[in-house]
């Protein structure tokens, strides 16, 4: 490999490390792992109450078993992002949260895990389609 190259390939690590430090990421040093290099968990919580009033409707369906809005409410959730805790698939799934003024799904949606779909053991709320997480708590 010549410097040029070796200097690019360094260059672009180092940035990925500065932004992954800035972000509160978490990079992993065994290379031998099949796990994923760098992941990330939610550190940031919201409140219930501070969810929009259609989150808040929507933690009432989870917890009553429906009915939902949207088809795609209560399916797998297989958390590629790999931005929530690992679990094995199955473990959650995935809610919209309406967007008044919108006639389509939008970006807000609800992640809730766990064995009981009515009584999850976590629910993570973002508004921004999987990008970031905010674990809710009571």
């Amino acid at each position: 490999m010549n410097r040029k190259k070796a200097w690019g390939k360094a260059w672009v690590v180092a940035a990925a490390l500065a932004v992954a430090s800035t972000l509160g990421v978490q990079a992993r040093t065994s290379a031998d792992s099949s796990e994923p290099l760098v992941t990330r968990s939610p550190s940031d919580t919201i409140a219930l109450a501070a969810l929009p009033a259609s989150g808040r409707d929507v933690m009432v369906q989870i917890r009553q078993g429906g009915p939902f809005r949207y088809e795609k409410d209560g399916t797998v959730f297989g958390n590629r992002e790999r931005l929530l805790p690992r679990h094995k698939r199955g473990f959650y799934r995935e809610y919209t949260v309406p967007t008044p003024g919108l006639s389509h799904r939008g970006a807000r949606r609800i992640v809730c895990g766990g064995t009981q779909v009515r009584t999850p053991e976590a629910c993570y709320y973002t508004e921004d389609h999987y990008t970031s997480f905010k674990r809710i708590v009571q």
